[in-house]
């Protein structure tokens, strides 16, 4: 998943890879001299990786315009938090670096929004990244295969009772931002969007063979490069 029209640069197949990725996206927009800020997720699962720790490294030193999230859904693929670390406020992992961190409640979209308005212009004026644990939850197994065996069905329940898309519905209803009758307008809109995309797949052919073998190598002329 790419589009260099939204500046969504795509996610990485290794995990934890991404992060310094995102080291290096900042690091270019930094150099470019571009008021572009990039934001760099992960799993809580990812953490785990030593790469993680070079990119803080760099990122402070150089004061780089990024923002690491870690979405912490506490059970990674399947594996809680307290099983992998002794460190299970994760955000704490940034304070070796001296790195702005903080948890947040990702159940909430104002305290969401806060947070991120707040790393986005640190980032811009120049005082470099910010590290925020994302406390969410994960309805649903990691995939089809996943029994979910390692939590109990009144956990998920208790959950979802601070399901994020509710409250910020109350929240607009209770401020006679929206009724009803525009939630129903809004839900609408969002499923044709998304059974298009859906029909869109679907229909689109496969790529020619060929394609395997385009942009695998590719050759730069530097002229300061002697041969």
């Amino acid at each position: 998943m790419f589009s260099k029209e939204h500046g969504f640069l795509g996610g990485h197949g290794i995990v934890g890879a991404q992060i310094p990725l995102g080291a290096g996206i900042a690091f270019a927009e930094k150099y470019n001299g571009t008021d572009n800020v990039c934001v760099c997720s992960m799993g809580d699962g990812a953490v785990r990786q030593g790469a993680l720790h070079e990119a803080f490294n760099m990122a402070m030193t150089w004061k780089l315009p990024v923002i690491f999230i870690v979405e912490n859904n506490h059970y990674a693929m399947g594996t809680s938090v307290e099983r992998t670390s002794n460190v299970h406020e994760l955000w704490k992992l940034g304070l070796a670096y001296d790195m702005p961190a903080k948890p947040v409640d990702a159940m909430t979209v104002e305290a969401v929004h806060e947070a991120m308005e707040e790393a986005v212009a640190r980032a811009r004026r120049g005082d470099g990244p910010t590290f925020l644990e994302m406390k969410t939850y994960r309805y649903k197994g990691h995939s089809m295969s996943d029994a979910q065996t390692y939590r109990t069905k009144d956990e998920v329940k208790e959950y979802q009772k601070q399901d994020p898309i509710e409250k910020v519905i109350e929240t607009l209803k209770k401020n006679k931002w929206i009724d009803d009758e525009g939630i129903e307008m809004m839900e609408t809109k969002v499923k044709a969007i998304v059974d298009e995309s859906v029909k869109f797949a679907e229909e689109s052919p496969f790529p020619d063979a060929h394609e395997l073998y385009e942009d695998v190598y590719m050759q730069h002329d530097y002229p300061y490069i002697k041969e």
